[in-house]
């Protein structure tokens, strides 16, 4: 098949999946407007595959197969290969008009984890390790949109998913039981970005396990969106353009949709799993994941960031404070934050560790850029917020501006500089409101881990810089 058009990516997902959203079962997600938009910013990756103008940058050349793939299914190879993959991603975030592509990219690093994590299990990984570099193949031939089940539902936090005071077992997905064809799992996943429309998952422990009895749930496995037992019920989200606010003419994408995804024991064959049981190294995989995934993390944000620097300029000059010493110093301060993050992020792919053969972004620097951005959030949308002013809430609608009645009202006594139209003052408030809505601050917050989680990884790499520093410190104090 070799890499899909968008088109057949869209074709490929009336598959007959069970998906649930806002109360109803929806018999194909590109027949929904909701679902819909998120499909068509999905494909904003398949489209890049099929440019001229992207392909050194979305393809690479594979000399098994003699074709090109897409780059997210290529093991890196050196920093450049990682810093290609930054590019990709920011690049498509930014045809997405700031939304986030993601058809390859989360399933990508789970893939690499999985692999890293299979090669550090000795002669144990040995046909995990064959097993998913024919799943990548895979992959390679057929372009599928994979996406990542990661976080369980967890139920009571403070005890192992083992323990008897759990409400019951199945907050984590675990295996039910196995034979010569393969496993039962059951369980449940949640937060799965994008779930609804990709055609497979990789599911992988979200939590290092600390004894033989949390074992059931060290599993990892590959499985199609359609299986038998799966079925997912999707949480909308409040970033779609209603119709309080001004039409845009570009093709509708919109922010995705997360899913909470039931696994009702479910059969997987073993050539698609890559864990069953090994609980010591559910740690590894997870760690790798997490490491890989802030760098996707970081890379969204950056044309993200641009945006919301943009949108800070475009505000102050269209309410007419721009020149103010003030605002000045505020616009001053999200540029720091971009050029930060953007550094960071870069830093991160040059300055690569090895593991397991395979090189990953350095995870001080990594873990660095995704504190910042997730830490420093929501001090930019104040930021945007105080320069917006109160109107931001307060403005009447697009279906005011259409009354004859009430436009010349709006359009005389709301506007701000005389150098811009009250309209475009208006459309750039419901731009702001869209973007530094409470969901996407929320997920901005925690995506790919919370600040306090990188805090935590940050410290445990940093312990032999940390060591080497006491040390100079106690040679100039003379201390032996």
């Amino acid at each position: 098949m070799g890499l899909m058009t968008a088109d057949q990516y869209r074709e490929s997902l009336n598959d007959g999946r069970i998906v649930y959203y806002k109360g109803k079962k929806i018999d194909n997600v590109c027949d929904h407007p909701h679902l819909a938009a998120c499909v068509n910013t999905v494909a904003v990756d398949y489209e890049m595959a099929h440019d001229p103008q992207y392909k050194d940058l979305a393809l690479v050349f594979d000399e098994e197969l003699q074709e090109n793939i897409s780059r997210y299914n290529h093991i890196p190879k050196n920093g450049q290969d990682l810093l290609k993959h930054l590019e990709l991603i920011i690049k498509a975030t930014e045809l997405g008009q700031g939304y986030i592509p993601l058809a390859h990219d989360i399933g990508a690093d789970a893939m690499n984890a999985i692999a890293i994590t299979a090669r550090t299990m000795g002669d144990a990984g040995k046909v995990y390790a064959e097993r998913i570099e024919k799943y990548r193949k895979y992959l390679k031939k057929t372009d599928k949109c994979v996406v990542a089940g990661v976080t369980d539902a967890k139920g009571d936090r403070h005890l192992k998913p083992s323990d008897p005071g759990q409400a019951n077992p199945d907050f984590q997905v675990r295996l039910v039981s196995k034979d010569d064809k393969g496993i039962i799992v059951r369980g449940a996943k949640v937060h799965i970005t994008g779930a609804a429309y990709c055609n497979e998952f990789f599911v992988i422990p979200c939590k290092a396990m600390s004894s033989p009895e949390e074992a059931p749930y060290a599993v990892a496995f590959a499985i199609q969106a359609n299986a038998k037992g799966v079925r997912q019920i999707v949480r909308p989200f409040n970033g779609r353009i209603s119709d309080d606010e001004f039409p845009l003419d570009s093709p509708l994408r919109m922010m995705h949709t997360d899913s909470l995804i039931i696994f009702d024991d479910v059969f997987v064959p073993w050539d698609r799993v890559f864990l069953c049981g090994e609980w010591k190294f559910a740690a590894t995989m997870v760690y790798n994941f997490a490491l890989m995934h802030r760098r996707t993390g970081c890379a969204y944000r950056i044309p993200m960031s641009e945006q919301l620097l943009g949108i800070a300029q475009a505000i102050a000059e269209y309410n007419g404070i721009a020149d103010a010493p003030h605002v000045k110093e505020k616009i001053t301060e999200i540029v720091i934050y971009l050029e930060t993050l953007t550094a960071l992020s870069r830093s991160a792919c040059l300055d690569f560790v090895d593991h397991a053969g395979i090189p990953v972004p350095n995870p001080i620097t990594t873990n660095i850029a995704k504190y910042h951005f997730a830490h420093n959030y929501h001090k930019i949308c104040e930021i945007i917020q105080d320069l917006a002013g109160g109107l931001l809430v307060t403005a009447p609608t697009y279906r005011d501006w259409m009354n004859p009645e009430t436009h010349e009202d709006i359009k005389k006594y709301l506007q701000g500089s005389a150098k811009v139209p009250t309209e475009n003052r208006l459309r750039m408030f419901d731009l702001i409101r869209r973007l530094t809505a409470g969901d996407l601050e929320t997920i901005c917050l925690h995506g790919e881990g919370s600040p306090f989680a990188e805090r935590m990884t940050i410290l445990m790499e940093a312990r032999k810089t940390i060591a080497r520093c006491k040390k100079l410190a106690e040679g100039m104090a003379g201390i032996k």
